[in-house]
């Protein structure tokens, strides 16, 4: 999965592809914004992790994967989710 900076950096070059550079103020026409959009819209084969059964109970998870000899991952993040860096 591609991180925050990686998007922004792809999104800047799209937008600078063209012979004329785009400020942040600058309207686009709908082409431009419907190509723009297909290139940062993740693909199926890139949201693969939605497809797996994740448990948000600590201690459940460690009961399940006791019982069945697997491994945890353990996701943890401080701060907003959709802020934290």
């Amino acid at each position: 999965m591609l991180s925050r900076r990686t998007w922004s950096a792809l999104v800047v070059l799209a937008i600078c592809h063209g012979s004329q550079t785009l400020l942040a103020g600058d309207a686009i026409s709908p082409d431009e914004f419907d190509k723009l959009h297909a290139l940062i819209k993740p693909k199926p084969a890139e949201e693969k992790w939605t497809e797996i059964p994740w448990m948000t109970g600590l201690w459940q998870a460690r009961q399940r994967a006791a019982a069945e000899g697997k491994p945890i991952l353990l996701w943890e993040m401080d701060g907003h989710p959709l802020g934290c860096t």
